[in-house]
C-alpha cells in the first residue's frame, strides 16, 4: 500500500514509525513531514494539510492508496468529503462527525441527546449574557471556545472575575477570532484526567492502550497549559471496571448516536475524561490521536498497525484481536526555551545517536529540520523520547537516561512525567 500521513509534529513522526514496519506498506508519503519522518518517508513542504485540490492532485501524482490525517484541522475543514469525491480513501471522520472536536456546543448536543455524563453546561452567542450568568453561578467555572483553538481554548476560572476576562478575551477582544463567536460555559469538575483513545468503523470499536499526559509546562503541574509535555501508558487510573463503564456508558452511546444521524464515525475517537470517585466525566472529544500520547499508545501495539486500519476501511473491525504489549511505555517532551509562548528556532541538536542507543528508546521527532545531516530545532515542542520498558518506573528511569544524553540551547522539560501513576500503583 502506498500511504499519505498528513501532519509535521511528533504524533505524525509515530504514526509514520509505525506504519514504516508493516510488510504491507510499499511506499510512505508525508506533507509536510519534519527532519525524522524525512528519514522513513517522502516528504513535501509546499503543500498545506487543509489545501484539499493539491493534495488530491500529489495523491493521484503519486497513486496514493490511503490518507491519514494527524491534526484534527484538515479533518473539521472536509479532508474526507474532498478526497473520497476524487474516489481517495481516508482514514478518519467526515466533516459532520468531526465537529466532535469542532465545536464544542455539538460534542455537548450529541452527549445531551446520548445521556452521555459530562459536565452541567448552558451555550453563549452574546457576552452580556454569559456574564449575567457567571454573577449568577459564581466560581469555579470553566469557559470554552466552541471552535477550534489549537488546545488553547479553554480557561479554569478561580473566580467570577477570571471568567469574566476569559470570556471578553474570547468573545469581545476576539484572541481565537471566529473560533469564539459562542462560547460553552460549564462547571468545574475535580477528579483525575485520563485519555482514552478508541478506533472504530463506526460500528466496531477496540480500545487502544490506555494513557495519561501531562498538560502542564511545569513539575507538579505548574505553570501554563501546553500541548503536552509527555505521557505514560498504561494508567492504572483505569482498571477493567473502569474501562467496561467508559464502553458503556461514552464510547458506545456515542458512536450510536453519530450512527443515529447518518454520520457513522469512522477512524481514532478521543475522549478526554475526568474521573471523578470512580466514574467517568467527558471534559472533550477529539476526532485524532492526541500527541504525545501517540507517541506511547502506538509503540505498545503488538499488530501490524496497517492491517487494523485495512479493517476499520473495510469494515472489518470485530474481526481483529487487538494486542497489546506487555509493560509499559513513557514518553518526554524536550521543547525549545521560550514554548508555548515566543520561542527560539534554528538550535543544534546534539546526542541524538547516542540515546538512540539505548535499547527500547525511541526518539520521535516533531520541530525539526534537517540540514546536511544535523537536526535543528524549528518548533515549541521540538522531541519526544519514548521509553518502553518492564514497567512505569524502569520506561521512567529509561527515558530520562536518554533525554540526559541529547542537548540543545535551551531545552527545556519536565522532570516528573509519569510520576503520577505511583500514586494508583501504591494503592493510594
Amino acid at each position: 500500500m502506498r500511504v499519505l500521513v498528513l501532519g509535521g509534529g511528533g504524533r505524525e513522526h509515530t504514526i509514520c514509525y509505525v506504519l514504516s514496519k508493516s510488510p504491507k506498506l510499499e511506499k510512505l508519503f508525508c506533507i509536510p513531514g519534519n527532519g525524522g519522518i524525512s528519514e522513513i518517508a517522502e516528504t513535501t513542504e509546499n503543500i498545506s494539510v487543509t489545501d484539499f485540490e493539491n493534495i488530491a492532485r500529489f495523491c493521484k501524482e503519486k497513486r496514493i492508496d490511503l490518507v491519514i490525517p494527524g491534526p484534527e484541522e484538515p479533518l473539521v475543514k472536509g479532508l474526507r468529503d474532498n478526497l473520497e469525491k476524487e474516489g481517495i480513501k481516508v482514514f478518519g471522520p467526515d466533516s459532520f462527525s468531526s465537529l466532535i472536536e469542532g465545536s464544542k456546543s455539538f460534542a455537548k448536543e450529541i452527549m445531551n441527546k446520548a445521556g452521555i455524563p459530562t459536565a452541567r453546561f448552558e451555550v453563549f452567542d452574546e457576552p452580556s449574557k454569559a456574564k449575567a450568568y457567571i454573577e449568577k453561578k459564581g466560581a469555579p467555572i470553566v469557559v470554552k471556545a466552541d471552535g477550534l483553538c489549537a488546545g488553547k481554548g479553554v480557561f479554569v476560572c478561580e473566580t467570577k472575575e477570571e471568567a469574566i476576562k476569559a470570556v471578553e478575551k474570547i468573545m469581545e477582544e476576539k484572541i481565537f477570532g471566529e473560533a469564539g463567536n459562542k462560547i460553552i460555559i460549564e462547571e468545574k469538575l475535580v477528579g483525575e484526567e485520563a485519555s482514552y483513545i478508541v478506533i472504530t468503523d463506526g460500528f466496531n470499536f477496540k480500545t487502544l492502550p490506555t494513557s495519561q499526559d501531562h498538560k502542564r509546562l511545569l513539575d507538579n503541574d505548574e505553570g501554563p497549559n501546553t500541548g503536552g509535555m509527555g505521557a505514560y501508558s498504561p494508567t492504572p487510573l483505569i482498571d477493567q471496571e473502569l474501562k467496561k463503564r467508559i464502553e458503556e456508558k461514552i464510547v458506545a452511546p456515542t458512536l450510536k448516536a453519530l450512527e443515529r444521524e447518518g454520520h457513522p464515525y469512522l477512524g481514532f475517537l478521543y475522549a478526554g475524561l475526568m474521573i471523578v470517585d470512580k466514574e467517568p466525566y467527558v471534559l472533550e472529544f477529539n476526532c485524532r490521536l492526541g500527541d504525545p500520547e501517540a507517541q506511547v499508545i502506538l509503540p505498545r501495539i503488538e499488530n501490524d498497525f496497517l492491517e487494523i486500519i485495512e479493517a476499520v476501511l473495510e469494515g472489518n473491525l470485530n474481526k481483529v484481536d487487538l494486542k497489546e504489549k506487555e509493560g509499559a511505555a513513557v514518553c518526554v517532551v524536550m521543547a525549545s526555551k521560550g514554548y508555548p509562548g515566543k520561542y527560539e528556532k534554528g538550535k543544534k541538536i546534539e546526542g541524538l545517536d547516542k540515546a538512540l542507543q539505548i535499547p527500547g528508546v525511541i526518539v520521535f521527532h516533531a520541530g525539526t529540520k534537517k540540514i546536511n545531516n544535523e537536526f535543528y530545532t524549528s518548533g515549541g515542542r521540538v522531541l519526544g523520547i519514548t521509553a518502553l520498558d518492564k514497567d512505569i518506573p524502569s520506561a521512567i528511569e529509561k527515558a530520562y537516561k536518554a533525554v540526559s544524553m541529547i542537548h540543545f540551547e535551551g531545552v527545556h522539560y519536565r522532570k516528573d512525567i509519569g510520576k503520577r501513576a505511583f500514586k494508583y500503583l501504591s494503592g493510594f
